[in-house]
């Protein structure tokens, strides 16, 4: 593993901005359930403090937030529950971090998909049976790709940034593996008015050819009843899950099922907001919200425990969440999609899924599930594990 220094790195290339976090003056880390409560006490502490954090959630971080599914969690994973750095600043945007970087390239080799179609299908059917005796309405199945990787990770992140453009990538090089994310998606803002606003992405289709293709694609993305379904499900979710947490009456959604374009793909996405209560600390944000309703299913608990069964692994930071937290408790977390952890023997993973309804068939969330591995590792076939 290079010897990185200890940062965190934000990046909208969308709109050419960046937040870098460098030197934390201490890293809050859990790896089991009694660190992870003691970890939040320390947030809030160091919040209050006047300090910024900064770091991830990984996606097992949920099931400590709801009793039920709290036996599911293993200690001492790969990846930390909860990693945040604290920070008494935001460092200056000439730092040398902040600029691109031409480092030794950085490349993937030998991916493994660890499910063949001929699982996926078993898996999907078993789901599926949980779709048509009601106890889930969508679920996102998803399963880890893994490859080597070589180079230098940071001018891999740089390179993505001109090749792959989203508006929420990351860097994060604190404890656990290095996590460099290209995630399209935002979990939630909170903003200096206190006004809290979620962003899922649920709906996706290949971009085409060429423009008059992409246009008809957008056209029929706009128009496609599972799709739809997928997105308006995941909405009322989402607006369920921040009444916990603003206002009543202020739930509202400034727009619903518009297209964003990405290198790959067409995703829908939508927009819930609502007015926070005052003065709730992180934890009690994170309860509500945490993970993200988009990469669980319908109903959230329910799909989670269906879905850890049949997934039998840990997805890590993989639809978890990476972010900062200012003194001011203004917030913003990605979604951490399209995220990719470098661990130290040189071994890369990453997962991919989607959201299985009904209407949809094994095949077709298969090949969504390899469109979505392309970001990293380009176009790829049905390997056998």
């Amino acid at each position: 593993m290079l010897n990185y220094p200890l940062f965190v790195l934000f990046r909208d290339d969308w709109n050419n901005e960046q937040f870098l976090f460098t030197d934390p003056i201490e890293i809050i880390c859990a790896r089991n359930e009694q660190e992870f409560h003691l970890a939040f006490m320390r947030l809030e502490e160091v919040r209050k403090q006047g300090k910024w954090l900064a770091g991830y959630l990984s996606y097992e971080a949920g099931f400590l937030f709801e009793k039920s599914l709290r036996h599911l969690v293993q200690d001492q994973q790969d990846v930390p529950l909860l990693c945040f750095g604290v920070f008494h600043n935001l460092s200056a945007p000439d730092h040398p971090l902040a600029r691109p970087y031409l480092g030794q390239k950085t490349f993937f080799h030998n991916p493994q998909i660890s499910w063949d179609f001929e699982t996926y299908q078993q898996k999907f059917d078993q789901f599926h049976q949980n779709l048509c005796h009601g106890n889930c309405y969508q679920g996102n199945l998803t399963f880890p790709i893994t490859a080597q990787w070589s180079g230098d990770p940071l001018r891999a992140f740089w390179s993505f940034t001109e090749h792959e453009p989203v508006r929420y990538g990351s860097f994060v090089s604190l404890q656990g593996p290095l996590i460099l994310s290209r995630s399209p998606e935002l979990f939630f803002h909170i903003n200096d008015k206190k006004w809290i606003e979620a962003r899922p992405m649920k709906g996706t289709m290949p971009r085409g050819a060429n423009i008059a293709e992409d246009q008809k694609i957008i056209a029929d993305l706009k128009k496609d009843a599972k799709n739809l379904s997928e997105n308006r499900m995941i909405v009322d979710l989402l607006r369920n899950d921040l009444s916990r947490i603003a206002v009543a009456g202020t739930i509202k959604t400034p727009f619903l099922f518009e297209i964003e374009s990405y290198t790959t793909v067409h995703q829908m996405v939508s927009s819930i907001c609502g007015e926070l209560t005052h003065d709730l600390p992180i934890k009690d944000i994170f309860s509500a919200l945490f993970p993200c309703g988009s990469i669980t299913g319908v109903p959230k608990i329910k799909s989670m425990e269906v879905l850890q069964k049949l997934e039998n692994k840990s997805r890590g930071i993989y639809c978890g969440s990476i972010g900062f937290i200012a003194p001011s408790s203004i917030m913003r977390f990605s979604v951490s999609i399209r995220t990719i952890s470098l661990f130290p023997d040189h071994q890369a993973i990453f997962n991919v899924g989607g959201a299985i309804t009904y209407e949809s068939t094994a095949q077709s969330e298969y090949e969504e599930c390899l469109l979505k591995s392309k970001f990293a590792i380009g176009n790829i076939t049905n390997h056998s594990p």
